[in-house]
């Protein structure tokens, strides 16, 4: 459940996360928040404990009104030809709006990207994660 002001910009594969595949975006992300229009960098403790994980009540940079506190994904289906994610938008614990985005791997786009600029970053970053742990090989 990324943060919806946060704007990731680069996988941080630092060790610092003990399972970084459960994280809400498939992995660790370093980036900035656009919360108040300002793109300001986070400490990384925000990163850690608000920005990746959403619900980030005590930042100091979360606006006092919100449509979303959080943005959820997981795989629906993958395959050769196309990967199609769930997410669901959560205000107060509880969904907000939910729904189906499909990305077509053979031609590098989304079929159906979400309206809202946030949703589709944060769901660009989810498929970047995906792909990068797809392609690893199965370690026993």
């Amino acid at each position: 459940m990324a943060c919806p002001y946060f704007v990731p910009q680069q996988i941080l594969n630092d060790g610092s996360w003990p399972h970084p595949s459960r994280l809400p975006l498939g992995g660790g992300w370093i980036g900035t928040c656009c919360a108040a229009d300002l793109h300001i960098a986070p400490s990384p403790t925000l990163l850690k404990d608000f920005c990746n994980l959403g619900y980030a009540v005590a930042c100091p940079h979360l606006p006092a009104e919100r449509e979303w506190d959080a943005v959820r994904f997981s795989v629906a289906s993958a395959g050769p030809e196309q990967v199609t994610f769930r997410y669901v938008c959560e205000l107060g614990h509880a969904p907000i709006e939910s729904g189906k985005l499909s990305f077509d791997l053979r031609r590098e786009t989304w079929v159906n990207a979400h309206s809202d600029s946030r949703v589709r970053r944060l769901a660009n970053c989810y498929l970047e994660t995906h792909r990068a742990q797809s392609t690893r090989p199965f370690i026993k």
